[in-house]
């Protein structure tokens, strides 16, 4: 079995995207060996740039670490670099924590960790809020699933990436509170989008509206966040729409499985859907006003 990575440790990290790249060097900075898997020669050569060490299969990253990162988009694509045939479960030792930051389905994620378990390697869901910002400033949310004494043995690493690091359950548990995180703060966005249509349809000045809501019960992260970007038309993607659709559609599809009725998480649904259409996917998702205005 691996120790606690109280000091230092090896670790592999798969997924050195906008976000990834900026853990990857916090873990760096912290003087941890950071084994990146790469699938390009100039992505080789950007990860040796930062510290890492490349290597150009999961299973190859993942040898020799005690705790194998991922942070990729979709469940396929997790299920793939964990347990695919050049998978993280083809090199990774018994006792390897597997640590996942990708927002992906709570069911999917309780069909890999008991894969993973029954080559005796375990598993935490720990998906993220907070954006690219969050992770270049090392201010993360993170929601955990799995057991706890994992958990703890990851801690130090994870408290190198974020502030609020909470245990909510069981493996898929930490999935279930990121998708909660996503309807309430894409419903948000939405009401804000609405709030800016509704005053701008009557001519009134859409940055004094702002200022107050702002300080009224109204005020929210989001409003100080994405009511800015739409009173200034500034679509310029801080988070990707795409991405809020990607984890709407899971939240969707989970919710009609079940018979779950969330009237409010199906309008903006909709909306997002037609935003991709829309063709601004790339874009913020305060381009939900322009579905409105369209």
């Amino acid at each position: 079995m691996t120790t606690t990575p109280t000091t230092v440790a090896t670790v592999a990290f798969i997924g050195l995207g906008a976000m990834g790249s900026h853990m990857v060097r916090h873990l760096l900075a912290a003087g941890h060996t950071v084994r990146a898997f790469v699938r390009r020669p100039e992505a080789a050569e950007a990860a040796r740039a930062m510290g890492a060490e490349p290597f150009f299969t999961p299973a190859e990253a993942a040898r020799g670490a005690s705790v194998v990162f991922t942070n990729v988009t979709s469940s396929e694509d997790v299920r793939e670099v964990l347990l695919g045939e050049q998978g993280v479960i083809q090199g990774a030792a018994p006792g390897t924590i597997c640590v996942d930051h990708s927002t992906i389905s709570p069911i999917v994620t309780r069909e890999i960790a008991a894969a993973l378990a029954a080559r005796g390697i375990e598993a935490l869901d720990c998906p993220v809020s907070g954006g690219t910002a969050g992770a270049e400033a090392a201010t993360l949310t993170i929601m955990v699933g799995g057991k706890p004494e994992m958990l703890e043995r990851v801690r130090p690493l994870l408290e190198r990436l974020g502030k609020t690091i909470t245990h909510i359950g069981d493996n898929g548990a930490g999935q279930v509170a990121k998708l909660c995180n996503q309807i309430a703060q894409v419903v948000n966005i939405e009401g804000i989008a609405e709030a800016m249509r509704f005053a701008a349809a009557q001519n009134v000045d859409t940055g004094r509206v702002l200022q107050a809501l702002s300080t009224g019960m109204a005020g929210s992260r989001m409003l100080d966040l994405m009511g800015p970007k739409m009173v200034a038309r500034d679509f310029a993607a801080g988070i990707e729409a795409r991405l809020h659709d990607k984890d709407f559609g899971l939240a969707r599809d989970i919710a009609e499985e079940i018979g779950l009725a969330l009237p409010a998480m199906q309008a903006t649904s909709a909306q997002l859907r037609t935003l991709m259409a829309k063709g601004w996917g790339k874009d913020d998702t305060s381009s939900l006003l322009r579905v409105l205005e369209d």
